[in-house]
């Protein structure tokens, strides 16, 4: 197995790179989000909030399954929270799924807000494009210094 295989693996970058990244983002007692990888796995900003709610893990691969109808974003009601999905992908990979979760919020106040709710989807693909292009850079560094240090002189 190449050492950069395991290091810029999809698993690693999502849950040590993009996972803290993402969260950063959000305001203390704003939104919050939920990020689940292809194999089912969560990360919440707020694990606290996110306990309080009771939403159920089959809930959210509904969701998923919605969005991966082509539905995005995926926008529902579960009792008073609002739950917003959609794809956590770049050009090259699919890292999963994400759901702003906006507790206390109507269908309505929820449609009001789309456009904010809208651009910080948009904000969380940006940083997961620039984080995957960070380490594509990263990798190929590596490479051609390993290259160098062996003596082999890359090829164009």
């Amino acid at each position: 197995m190449d050492i950069f295989d395991s290091m810029f693996s999809k698993s690693s970058v999502l849950s040590e790179q993009l996972v803290p990244q993402i969260f950063d983002i959000l305001p203390e007692d704003g939104p919050f989000m939920v990020i689940m990888d292809s194999e089912g796995n969560l990360w919440s900003s707020s694990e606290e909030e996110f306990s309080k709610l009771s939403i159920d893990v089959s809930f959210l691969k509904e969701l998923r399954a919605r969005v991966d109808d082509g539905m995005e974003p995926v926008t529902t009601q579960v009792e008073n929270i609002s739950v917003t999905a959609a794809q956590l992908v770049t050009e090259q990979n699919n890292y999963g799924y994400v759901f702003i979760v906006l507790p206390q919020y109507s269908p309505e106040l929820t449609l009001i807000n789309i456009d904010l709710i809208e651009a910080l989807l948009n904000q969380t693909a940006l940083i997961t494009d620039l984080v995957e292009k960070n380490n594509q850079l990263l990798e190929l560094q590596l490479k051609l210094e390993s290259l160098y240090h062996s003596g082999i002189t890359p090829s164009n």
